[in-house]
């Protein structure tokens, strides 16, 4: 049995704004054209076909859990595994899990472990790599794929072959991002590839590797895994015990040690959009090589990349720029220097800006909010809550609320009363009152929340029953 794991961890700092923590890159779509499949959602249609293939183990972060099962419901998957991880502590960890997860379920499981956020154009090429690395796998190899280079890149780390084995190569070793110079010599060798972070072996090869070079890990997975909770569709890993688990990378941890790695070259047009200079590799260009997203308007530019998303965006005689315009922010940069976005985010962080974080809209399991004023003493938000979504039994200690429907009916909870609502009609939420906002239809509602207090954060907040089992 093959078991796709995907490892959807990562915030995509180096694509802000449009990537944030709490909505990162591989929950983001990207493409220009037709297709509005998330990343995250691409890496597993690209493996619709596969022989034997089980449900999906899925490693994220404990924040990014509704956002994971409501993608995965969006493609009809409903028997995934979901492993919360309360905390970042590298793939080898975060593979371990699944490992455990996996043998727990099927008997003698291959893993395929992909990240979330890479993009890979030619399926059938990828597909047959995937064959290869398979029947390797099965002989308990464990198999790296590597990227056959198309030019002296220094963003990535290198695979060295040696040996041909088995329609593979044994791994030579494993080089750290080269300068330019070094990384030419390696394009000229052919003895190179890009290391892609994916893998394949058997969950039992893993894990005896990991208990020969890394045991104080897998004995630290071994037990969170073992008290580890049911939380409705998750697994959820106890930060008590997961916390004081080393962190390594898979490279790291078990295939620079390991005498059985080996390694598949894979030329299907990956790209692990670690920059907006990625993202305009993509295309499609036009006749001055700009990539454009959005509501957007050029005049003399060239070899520039524009996405716009909540307004018009126009560029006036540049090259090689980059501008990127949200809700809340606009990044512009010289396209040879995006690999330094995440420097802004530091800094953004570093002032406590929601900006680094959180968009505008925020994205609930019931639905999202969208704040669209705020001032001292209010707030407005759109909020739409999705068809058979409710949110939660809650009070507010500072603030009061108004609610407008202006699409759908909603139900409402306000202290002793529980009415309906219908298009056009209001009512008000008092400071201290118990209330609760629910969608008893098929279709969504929208509702505008005006928010009336000396304190509007989202902390003032009392959960009373929740149907998500979030608390506080």
């Amino acid at each position: 049995m093959l078991v796709p794991v995907i490892l959807a961890g990562g915030v995509g700092s180096r694509l802000w704004p449009a990537s944030r923590e709490a909505y990162p890159k591989q929950f983001l779509t990207f493409a220009a054209g037709a297709s509005q499949a998330t990343l995250f959602q691409q890496s597993l249609l690209r493996l619709k076909g596969l022989a034997g293939l089980a449900p999906p183990v899925v490693v994220c972060n404990v924040e990014h859990r509704f956002l994971v099962a409501e993608q995965l419901r969006e493609l009809g998957i409903v028997d995934a595994t979901i492993i919360l991880e309360p905390v970042g502590r590298n793939t080898a960890p975060a593979v371990a899990l699944a490992a455990l997860a996996a043998r727990a379920t099927h008997a003698d499981p291959i893993l395929l472990v992909l990240a979330a956020d890479h993009v890979i154009n030619d399926v059938n090429a990828f597909q047959a790599a995937l064959k290869t690395g398979r029947e390797l796998a099965s002989g308990d190899a464990l198999v790296t794929f590597g990227i056959v280079a198309t030019r002296p890149e220094i963003g990535y780390g290198y695979i060295r072959r040696g040996a041909v084995s088995g329609g593979a190569y044994k791994v030579q070793g494993f080089v750290e991002k080269p300068h330019l110079e070094l990384a030419q010599t390696y394009l000229d060798s052919g003895e190179y590839y890009w290391n892609s972070g994916m893998f394949m072996f058997s969950a039992q090869a893993f894990l005896q590797e990991l208990q020969k070079y890394a045991p104080e890990m897998l004995l630290c997975c071994e037990s969170a895994w073992r008290a580890g909770q049911a939380d409705l569709d998750f697994k959820r890993i106890p930060l008590e015990l997961f916390q004081n688990c080393p962190a390594n990378s898979i490279d790291y941890a078990v295939m620079e040690h390991t005498a059985a790695a080996v390694v598949v070259p894979l030329d299907a047009g990956w790209n692990d959009l670690g920059a907006w200079s990625a993202v305009w590799e993509q295309g499609p260009h036009d006749a001055d090589n700009n990539v454009c997203k959005g509501d957007v308007l050029l005049h003399q530019a060239t070899n520039s990349f524009v996405h716009a998303e909540s307004r018009l965006v126009t560029l006036v005689g540049m090259d090689n720029t980059v501008v990127v315009e949200t809700s809340d922010a606009v990044l512009v940069a010289n396209k040879s220097s995006v690999q330094d976005v995440k420097e802004i985010v530091r800094k953004l962080s570093a002032l406590k800006r929601p900006e680094a974080s959180q968009h505008l809209k925020v994205y609930r399991p019931w639905g999202s909010y969208e704040s669209l004023v705020e001032a001292p003493g209010f707030k407005v938000k759109r909020i739409i809550v999705s068809a058979g979504a409710a949110l939660s039994l809650q009070l507010h200690h500072q603030r009061a609320e108004h609610w407008i429907v202006v699409q759908g009916v909603a139900t409402v909870t306000c202290g002793e009363r529980r009415f309906e609502l219908q298009q056009n009609q209001s009512t008000y939420i008092p400071v201290e009152t118990r209330h609760r906002l629910e969608n008893n239809t098929d279709a969504p509602i929208i509702l505008i929340e005006v928010q009336c207090g000396a304190y509007l954060g989202e902390d003032d907040i009392v959960r009373f029953d929740d149907i998500y089992g979030r608390n506080g």
